[in-house]
Formats: C-alpha cells, structure tokens, sequence
C-alpha cells in the first residue's frame, strides 16, 4: 500500500546479533539493553519524535520477537523481521521502500546512544541533497573522506580518494525517495551504494556541523558504561552513582559505586562494588568515571 503524504519514515536498525556484548545480550538484543531507566531503542524513538509526527519503523533479526513486542508498545509502524537472513545496512531501506512507504527515511542506530540535532540534520539534507550522512569525529576510526564540498569522496579501505577531510560516519542518515529507488534489490552493503552513487556524480552530503555530540558506540563493556554516565548526566544524576536494574535484590551490606547491576547478577553479603557492570554468569571491570 503507498503511503504518499509527506511525512517521514524513521528506521532504527536493530537486527544486530550484539555478539561483543555477550553473555548480557545472550538472553536480550542489545538494542533493549537498559541505558539507566531506558533502552536504547526507547531513548532513539523519542529522539526521533522530537521531530514531530514521523513513521517509526525498526528492523529485527536476533531474539526479533522481543523487538516486535516491544515495537507494538511503543507505537511502532512496523517492526520489519529479517528472516531466514539478515538483511544488512541497505536491505531495510529498500524493504521499506519497495512496501511503498513514501516522504523520505532517516535512519537512526539501536546500538549507539547519541544526543544529535536531528531536526538541524534533515532541514539540512532536504535543501542539499538526495542523500546525506552525518559525521562525527572520532579519530580511532574516521574513515569518511570528505572533499571541500562537503560531499563523500571515499570510505578508506573501501573505496574512493583517500584525501580529504577525515571524519567517522555516526551511523544517522537520511535518503529521499529519489534515492531509496536507485538501491538495488538484493543490496546488502550501504557503502556500495554510497560507491555507486559517488561514480554517478552524486555523491551523499556528509553534515559536519555536529562532528562534537554525543556519540557513543554500545558495542563493549567500556562503551555500555559509558552510554550509562552519558544517560546519567543527561537525567540530571551523577554519573558515579550506581544504576540497578528494576527486580535486582541486593543482599544487605552491599555497597555499590559507578557500577551497573542487571538481573542474574551475583552479588555476596557485605560486598563491595565498585566500576563494574555485572550480570547473569558474568563480571566487567570497567575504567572509573572522569570528575
């Protein structure tokens, strides 16, 4: 059914396995994996309505059940299962553009916490461009080449001119409906389209106006503690203070600092907790917080 009114379609890739989080997301997807008092898919969703009245869509693969239940309580349009294969970084855009849903498609990360103006971002891409990308700076991997146009020139290691502006795509993106029809069925990769589209002299914007937010990637102990202190400060708490998640008994004469507890964890009388997160069969000692 085509869906032709101008209002925009907001995907929130959640398919992932979550394999570097693991033994915590053998019984959760890692895009439900509470970031103090909400999960990331709940934290992006509401980002995402700061934009007004958007379509909100997710894809789902590992433990997709979960993801679909919590969709449908969220408010979710659809959530897209992937089935018996995932479908990787184009084959959702294309899914929900080929479904006939219209008005353009931003895509947001389950797996990242990021504070971005996501407003600014597409007000910005509509008056450029048919496709664009936001950026940030993150020196570890910068991978992004980008020209003095502002346009993407190369992924280094991928493909393209290796000179140009250093930068590291935040995983935000937004495509019109020009574009989601040029993505091929069966594409898997998002960056063979970006190739594709760069040899076609339409190369996708790269916004750098936002290179400093919020960016954090999820996808390790290190980066969940982070996401956490991020989540804390946001909320007005102190990013030391510890974080239990709801239904954890913690046995008397425990003390706990900058840790995270989720269910399962193992906790002794008397004991004392301090930069860790713990959980069901498993203990990470994580760096203490900055003052």
């Amino acid at each position: 059914m085509t869906r032709a009114d101008d209002k925009l379609n907001v995907l929130i890739l959640a398919a992932g396995l979550g394999t570097r989080l693991r033994p915590l997301t053998s019984e959760i997807p890692k895009p439900l994996v509470r970031v103090y008092d909400k999960s990331i898919l709940e934290i992006q969703m509401e980002r995402a309505k700061s934009l007004g009245d958007v379509r909100l869509h997710a894809n789902a693969h590992y433990l997709a059940d979960q993801i679909v239940s919590e969709g449908k309580r969220l408010g979710f349009e659809k959530v897209w299962v992937e089935t018996p294969e995932i479908l990787g970084t184009a084959g959702p855009l294309r899914r929900i553009y080929a479904a006939g849903y219209r008005g353009g498609l931003l895509i947001m990360n389950g797996d990242a916490y990021c504070n971005f103006d996501l407003g600014a971002f597409v007000r910005n891409a509509r008056n450029r461009c048919e496709a664009a990308l936001l950026a940030v700076d993150f020196p570890k991997v910068n991978t992004f080449r980008v020209g003095e146009d502002g346009s993407l020139v190369g992924v280094a290691g991928r493909f393209g001119a290796d000179t140009g502006t250093a930068a590291t795509f935040s995983g935000i993106s937004w495509y019109s409906d020009e574009a989601l029809a040029r993505i091929r069925d069966g594409e898997f990769d998002i960056r063979e389209f970006w190739k594709q589209e760069i040899t076609s002299g339409r190369a996708p914007f790269v916004d750098m106006s936002q290179l400093h937010a919020t960016w954090i990637d999820m996808g390790s102990p290190e980066g969940l503690m982070a996401a956490v202190e991020a989540r804390l400060a946001e909320c007005g708490r102190n990013k030391n203070e510890a974080v239990v998640e709801p239904g954890v008994v913690i046995p008397d004469g425990v003390k706990i600092a900058h840790s995270v507890i989720f269910k399962g964890a193992e906790i002794q009388p008397g004991e004392t907790i301090e930069n860790e997160i713990r959980g069901k069969g498993f203990k990470w000692i994580v760096n203490g917080a900055s003052s």
